[in-house]
């Protein structure tokens, strides 16, 4: 296991892992839970790095059933799924606290928002730089390289770092320059 970057700490039995322990994935996603013959099985909870859950029961290492929870605290629905609808589009925290005053729009679910390195994209379990097409976690661990496919959603529609220089654009007719003609 440590030579794939995975770790596993609780019961063995036959020198497999065997009822309830954590294991570490090389993603630092955790398992807690029930194992049965080196595998999930029985209830546990997969813990993401972004602080989201998933709390399922395994069978085989197969997930049977189970629930996301998101890491603002929302709860996934495969029905009845009313939030960011069309007809509401807030962020969950919006929807427990309310919205900010005008004039201090909240551009993320998380208040304030991550600050992005220059020239990435936030995309949305780390940050994507299109000059190397890879997905770094928060912390800058390794998480994947981008298809062609991922590089032109995450381009398209996630939220990008500041990098472009504002200022002045000068015009060749000013008010001073119509009026030193006259």
């Amino acid at each position: 296991m440590e030579f794939m970057g995975s770790s596993y700490d609780g019961d063995y039995n036959n020198g497999r892992m065997e009822g309830t322990g954590e294991y570490t994935l090389p993603t630092h996603t955790r398992y807690v839970g029930e194992m049965k013959d080196g595998v999930f099985h029985g209830k546990g909870v997969l813990h993401f790095p972004n602080g989201s859950k998933y709390e399922g029961t395994w069978e085989k290492g197969i997930c049977k059933e189970g629930k996301y929870t998101f890491s603002d605290g929302l709860e996934y629905k495969e029905t009845d799924w009313d939030y960011c609808d069309g007809k509401d589009r807030r962020f969950y925290s919006e929807r427990c606290n309310g919205l900010k005053p005008a004039g201090e729009s909240q551009v993320t679910d998380q208040d304030p928002p991550r600050a992005i390195p220059d020239g990435c994209y936030d995309s949305g379990d780390g940050f994507y730089d299109p000059s190397t097409r890879v997905v770094k976690d928060y912390d800058g661990n390794f998480l994947r390289n981008a298809d062609d496919q991922e590089h032109e959603w995450i381009v398209r529609t996630c939220r990008k770092s500041w990098d472009e220089f504002i200022g002045c654009c000068p015009r060749s007719n000013t008010l001073e320059e119509k009026v030193s003609k006259r």
